[in-house]
């Protein structure tokens, strides 16, 4: 059933950009300033999505961040989107998060992606020789739920902290294979549509119809992810919307730079591959003024019947970004469409 959007919860995606002219610090308070501004806006969640070694991205020390987001808000939901698993021993990310939810209790969670997030060769600085199976996630996932929950009598290895914490472990996926393992586990499923949006509505077919309830989560529950950049006329979102365009420009050309500035007539200098390069990236991208915004996200709604949407906004400007926040929750609330 496709529910209203006043009844989706809006929330945000951080891979903490690092913008042109500015430093990894810059991109730090950036990212705390913008998760005070969802809090206030009444976001359901702010996550920060875990890269090694890209240019442009500041978000490795994924829990660092974590904590360091939980301690600059009051209320918001703090979490991973996601660690990305098979870059660490369970053990550590059961203490990590552990700790973070003894420090912030009912306000963190731990979304789970498995894929490395990086190229190979910084795989194997991250984990050494490790060789991974098509088993290893589903083992690895299955230990992390074991460490979290309370101990069994005889359990000889208990995370401290973490035992007890029950912190709520999401699956992340853009393919079939975390949708599957969702619905077996009976865990909340996070859809990577902000970049891969391709099987989209085949992974959340698989995730329903496969569901089985458990005490985390007692029937299915989605997230997809938006790249959102709102703007008071659909002409100034689509400039500012240049900065992105840039940006999965270098991704497909395998180039990888800071945040750029918004350029003019930036698609109109690509040839037809380029750009349907980037829109096929960008399928599930509302970019416009109100009216825009408010019919792409209730499209997505009718399409996805999602419970929750994630926003990715890599506006350059960092007050134009907390601008386009505040048109999505005006859309959300039903509030007028004059610029804002």
């Amino acid at each position: 059933m496709t529910l209203p959007l006043q009844h989706i919860a809006f929330s945000m995606l951080d891979l903490v950009p690092v913008r042109e002219g500015h430093s990894v610090a810059d991109a730090l308070a950036v990212s705390l300033r913008t998760a005070r501004h969802a809090e206030q806006l009444g976001f359901a969640r702010y996550w920060l999505a875990e890269h090694h070694n890209l240019g442009g991205i500041a978000s490795s020390a994924t829990a660092v961040l974590v904590g360091h987001i939980a301690g600059g808000t009051e209320r918001i939901r703090v979490g991973s989107g996601g660690v990305m698993l098979p870059n660490h021993a369970p053990l550590v990310v059961a203490e990590a998060f552990g700790t973070l939810a003894e420090l912030y209790p009912g306000r963190i969670d731990l979304g789970l992606g498995r894929a490395p997030g990086t190229d190979p060769m910084t795989m194997r600085a991250l984990r050494r020789d490790r060789i991974e199976s098509v088993d290893d996630f589903p083992r690895d996932v299955a230990e992390l739920q074991r460490l979290l929950a309370e101990p069994t009598p005889g359990q000889r290895l208990v995370a401290t902290p973490g035992a007890g914490t029950q912190v709520p472990i999401w699956l992340l996926g853009s393919s079939l294979f975390s949708a599957q393992l969702a619905a077996e586990r009976g865990l909340p499923y996070a859809f990577a549509s902000h970049f891969a949006p391709a099987m989209l509505m085949q992974a959340l077919q698989v995730y329903r119809g496969a569901f089985k309830p458990s005490a985390q989560c007692p029937k299915p529950y989605v997230i997809i992810g938006v790249p959102l950049v709102a703007a008071p006329t659909d002409a100034e979102a689509q400039f500012l919307a240049s900065s992105i365009f840039r940006r999965v420009l270098g991704i497909l050309r395998g180039e990888r730079g800071l945040l750029a500035p918004p350029e003019e007539d930036f698609l109109a200098q690509l040839n037809p591959q380029e750009r349907a390069g980037i829109a096929n990236f960008l399928a599930c991208a509302v970019i416009g003024g109100p009216d825009t915004v408010r019919e792409g996200l209730q499209a997505l709604a009718r399409e996805t019947a999602c419970d929750e949407m994630m926003f990715t906004c890599d506006v350059y400007d960092p007050a134009l970004r907390l601008r386009a926040l505040d048109i999505a929750a005006q859309v959300r609330a039903g509030g007028v469409t004059a610029p804002t």
